[in-house]
């Protein structure tokens, strides 16, 4: 399950408040907890935002 605070990073991220560095830091920080499903949900809607 996504919690708040993963959602609220992916705000963040679509907000352009993290440099790409501590987007993959925060994200390799929390991506042990998520499910597959979840990981693949982030990618999608995070794909525009991080290049």
């Amino acid at each position: 399950m996504i919690t708040k605070e993963v959602n609220e990073w992916i705000k963040k991220v679509e907000c352009g408040m993290y440099k790409q560095e501590d987007v993959m830091y925060e994200f390799s920080r929390i991506a042990k907890y998520l499910t597959k499903e979840e990981l693949l949900f982030i990618k999608r809607k995070l794909s525009n935002y991080i290049k």
